[in-house]
């Protein structure tokens, strides 16, 4: 049985795992790898053109799932910017990596072990290129050679960035400096494989922070999404696709239908309007195009076939559905899961579908096992490689976790931390700082989760196993002293 972590056994896990990394043999040069990991801030699974949505249009990334694979069922373990990058870095959940929240966690950042710097120890030349978000402190982080990123949320235009440790403003639209930067890179002359990681701030709005990394109240007086001037015009006149459950406010949720002083009840105002969800996907343009330059540059170097290319998000977020806007950070559909699509021709089959569950912790075992390098003992998550060579292992999940800690960002969602549990058919919330207002919904039935049978007497057997489910998945992902 595993055991909660002390402080000491933390320390040394990190010097097992770093004598791990520089002790273990390096595969040859010429068999690893390039890998570019691309990750969009609070972009839906169904926001992108090859992940269904009817009008949208993201041809460059849509060309790597097309030339590559794309994962129908990739979640989020923490659907919140902070700790599911943290868990993407790690490959574990948030409640061992320790970013459980968007507050200011600087210093404890750069104590994580990431995938790129056991990459780094393994000899890749590795960049961060981007917004990092833990914190406001924009300070390179251990194991990459090239760290380019913003203070905190950064803003869209003229951004003050942190290039290798000297502070300066940049002028022109961020996503655009980011890609230039990017391009740069991946154009470098170089002897060894080269690991990317490029974390753009779309399309996640303009917010000023304070020290501490909390809002202090964003630009202008109102979130602002705003595009680059070239597309803002992009998508004029089309109709914005609605779920069923956008009109639902909160029905058979007795959490979100708590009263909360100076918050309005859920309603036809409280969703995300249209100009937003225009203006957002607007912005997901800009970074579609970089994809394309960076395309390029893979191509004009040769190195594009020997390159892993990697495109996913944090996390999603609410289009109306139950009434819900900005709030992410809930277990519904909606914002737990992601688009991911990967593309690397010498072992995917181009066109792939992969229905299977995948999560956010397996990224990081995914990109080490691809670089030819051994999963350490204290990642959560499981290489894909095996999905994406066309296998479905037999000891594949059919369940998972989902957390999240609460915080007081978001008024209505105060003392709504929780851990849920997703099956093919079923989905099981329990809040742990409430009482009475867990949740349960038959997915195959009510794939929306619109009917909560937390109540249904026909449904306590499945109630039954759910929990001991969410029992078992959280012994089993507890940390582990040594």
């Amino acid at each position: 049985m595993r055991s909660r972590r002390t402080a000491l056994g933390l320390c040394l896990v990190f010097t097992m795992l770093l004598f791990t990394a520089c002790s273990q043999p390096e595969p040859a040069a010429g068999s690893r790898p390039n890998i570019v990991f691309v990750l969009l801030d609070d972009v839906r699974w169904d926001d992108l053109g090859a992940g269904g949505h009817p009008w949208v249009r993201t041809p460059n990334f849509d060309r790597v799932a097309h030339e590559g694979a794309l994962f129908s069922n990739a979640f989020a373990t923490t659907p919140l910017c902070s700790p599911n990058r943290a868990t993407i870095l790690t490959g574990q959940y948030a409640h061992t990596h320790g970013i459980i929240d968007n507050v200011d966690r600087s210093e404890q950042s750069h104590r994580l072990f990431t995938f790129p710097r056991l990459l780094h120890d393994a000899g890749y030349e590795t960049a961060y290129i981007g917004k990092w978000h833990m914190g406001v402190d924009d300070s390179p982080r251990p194991g990459f050679d090239y760290w380019y990123s913003l203070q905190g949320q950064g803003y869209h235009f003229d951004p003050d960035v942190n290039d290798n440790g000297k502070r300066m403003k940049v002028e022109g639209y961020t996503t655009d400096v980011f890609t230039e930067r990017a391009v740069e890179f991946v154009l470098r002359q170089r002897d060894q494989p080269f690991m990317l990681y490029l974390a753009h701030k779309v399309v996640h709005p303009n917010i000023f922070q304070n020290a501490d990394g909390s809002p202090r109240g964003p630009r202008g007086g109102a979130e602002k999404y705003t595009p680059a001037p070239r597309h803002s015009h992009h998508y004029e006149g089309m109709q914005v696709p609605r779920r069923p459950n956008a009109a639902s406010y909160g029905k058979d949720k007795p959490a979100l239908q708590r009263p909360i002083p100076g918050v309005a009840p859920l309603g036809p105002e409280s969703g995300t309007d249209d100009a937003t969800i225009l203006n957002r996907l607007r912005m997901l343009s800009s970074a579609d195009e970089g994809m394309g330059e960076i395309f390029k540059a893979l191509e004009e170097t040769g190195r594009l076939d020997n390159t892993v290319v990697v495109v996913s998000s944090d996390h999603g977020f609410f289009y109306g559905e139950h009434g819900l806007g900005r709030e992410r950070r809930l277990a519904y559909e909606e914002t737990a899961r992601v688009p991911l699509f990967v593309r690397y021709p010498s072992l995917i089959p181009a066109g792939m579908t992969i229905d299977d569950f995948v999560l956010s912790v397996d990224y990081a075992p995914t990109m080490l096992d691809l670089a030819g390098l051994e999963t350490p003992a204290d990642m959560h998550g499981r290489s894909l490689a095996p999905l994406l060579e066309g296998k479905s292992p037999a000891d594949w999940r059919e369940s998972f976790l989902i957390e999240y800690y609460s915080d007081t960002v978001m008024p209505r969602l105060v003392k709504m931390g929780y851990k849920a549990v997703r099956t093919q058919k079923w989905k099981y919330i329990q809040y742990v700082d409430l009482e009475g207002v867990d949740e349960l919904y038959d997915l195959e039935n009510d794939p929306y989760e619109m009917k909560n049978l937390i109540d249904d007497e026909s449904a306590q057997e499945a109630l039954d196993e759910m929990r001991t489910e969410l029992a078992r998945l959280l012994e089993e992902s507890a940390p582990v002293s040594y």
